[in-house]
């Protein structure tokens, strides 16, 4: 019996969409492919060489503090708890959770800073994992965005809008590259569990989705639990040769529907089962760790054997780099510390310095460092002064998507570099603005894409993910 029949493949995209019925549309929802004979992706991509093969891009959701980890500014301790300057603030709006407060207090970091590397690039204390990989970072401490509340923001970060409904960027480089392993999906999402108590921001899937892109380009969420894709193991009592039956008659009736209706999302459907069935095979393999060695979980740290915390995702973000999957989107929650930052920054660092560390060195020590670009950050950064009231001890910081701190490594990127520059209070850029739109389409280009051509056209326009907005940042290349 052959267990991988040709699979149809059709590029063309009609304004029918959305016919797929329920079930159908509820499998879309998990599955994700770039067929076997679709691992070229779009005719013509890459537009030229590219350095990167895939992106890690571990998600700090929340927005850390660019006080207390990247972002150096000693001379607030001599400002300790007097009033930000009207004229640093100007007329930068609030959000509704400080616009009210009396006054605007300055929060100096509780946490000290040092220099690593032969770069000599400041680092906090509480990122001793990282910093020993100060000489491969590039640090921009000039990122900026519009949004100034996380869902919105968040949106932005990965799609490019702060409203719902575009394709993600793991769904945009799936549908111009395609898949490199025909039993993967191109765009995988880890979402992993804070190990200890945070005001966690929720999560929606439209995040990994592909918008107005056909529904097999979104990302496919892995799991902690016994199935790592729900709804992927057969039910009981059904074989695999009975599933490759039933999936046979199951395509030829979605082909004759196909030649009928010309519905690409039939299409998408037919390559989301066979993906599926593909997957009983790769993902159980994929997702047992028990031949990974003691001293790699040692590497990772106490976290990593436990399943759904961000180490054990870090070291399944380096298998799935291994397999070929092409975009790997690991979430971190937590980083949201109106109250308590000084208490609650450290868990969170606990939870993520060491396996990030322990993933850079695995890429290292695996050879695909060079082919892999890395992206560490959350949506925007968090205000000087402190929200609630402020002690030698204790403060909380609002929102500020006016400058923050985000870093890259890996594939053709500049190492032990810092880009921009932040006032005194790192609360506006004075040299060199990074927006997120810079950031995506300097990615992309490493990728082999120019951002300005990769679109698509939904309803009458042609979109892409930097929307009309994007500029490369030179000086983050190599």
């Amino acid at each position: 019996m052959n267990l991988y029949p040709a699979i149809d493949i059709s590029r063309r995209q009609f304004l029918a969409r959305g016919t797929a019925a329920a079930g159908a549309a509820a499998l879309a929802s998990l599955l994700n492919s770039g067929s076997a004979s679709e691992a070229s992706g779009l005719t013509g991509l890459p537009h030229f060489a590219p350095k990167a093969k895939r992106i890690i891009w571990l998600t700090q959701s929340g927005a850390p503090s660019q006080f207390e980890l990247f972002d150096p500014k000693p001379g607030l301790r001599d400002l300790f708890n007097k009033d930000l300057p009207d004229s640093i603030r100007g007329t930068q709006r609030l959000t509704g959770m400080t616009a009210k407060q009396a006054r605007f207090p300055v929060a100096p970091s509780a946490y000290q800073f040092s220099k690593h590397g032969k770069c000599g690039m400041e680092l906090s204390e509480l990122l001793p994992f990282t910093a020993k990989h100060a000489d491969d970072l590039c640090l921009i401490r000039s990122m900026n965005t519009e949004a100034i509340n996380h869902d919105p923001a968040m949106t932005l970060l990965q799609t490019g809008h702060q409203i719902s409904g575009r394709p993600s960027f793991g769904s945009w480089i799936s549908y111009g590259l395609g898949s490199v392993n025909e039993n993967l999906p191109a765009f995988i999402v880890l979402i992993s569990k804070p190990s200890g108590g945070t005001n966690a921001q929720p999560l929606a899937e439209r995040m990994w989705g592909s918008g107005f892109l056909p529904a097999k380009y979104q990302g496919v969420r892995m799991n902690s639990g016994k199935d790592p894709v729900l709804y992927l193991s057969n039910p009981e009592g059904m074989t695999t040769d009975s599933r490759r039956a039933m999936l046979n008659d199951l395509g030829a009736l979605n082909r004759m529907k196909l030649a009928d209706y010309q519905d690409p999302e039939i299409q998408a459907r037919i390559d989301q089962f066979e993906m599926a069935f593909r997957m009983q095979a790769s993902v159980p393999d994929l997702a047992d760790l028990s031949k990974e060695s003691a001293q790699t979980f040692e590497n990772y740290g106490p976290e990593s054997r436990k399943p759904g915390t961000y180490a054990a995702n870090c070291l399944m973000a380096r298998r799935l780099a291994e397999r070929g999957v092409r975009f790997i989107q690991l979430y971190h929650r937590g980083w949201d510390q109106h109250a308590r930052l000084p208490r609650d920054i450290k868990s969170q660092c606990f939870d993520t310095d060491q396996p990030t560390a322990a993933l850079l060195t695995d890429l290292k020590e695996r050879g695909l460092f060079d082919e892999t670009l890395i992206v560490w950050g959350g949506e925007f950064g968090r205000t000087v002064y402190s929200q609630g009231v402020l002690t030698a001890d204790n403060y909380g910081r609002d929102h500020h998507p006016r400058c923050f701190s985000l870093w890259v490594a890996g594939a053709g990127i500049k190492r032990g570099h810092v880009i921009g520059q932040t006032d005194d209070f790192s609360y506006n850029i004075l040299k060199d603005p990074v927006h997120i739109h810079d950031l995506n389409a300097t990615l992309m280009q490493q990728l082999g894409i120019d951002h300005t051509r990769l679109t698509f056209r939904n309803q009458g326009r042609d979109y892409r993910l930097t929307d009309v907005h994007g500029n490369l940042v030179k000086d983050m290349l190599a």
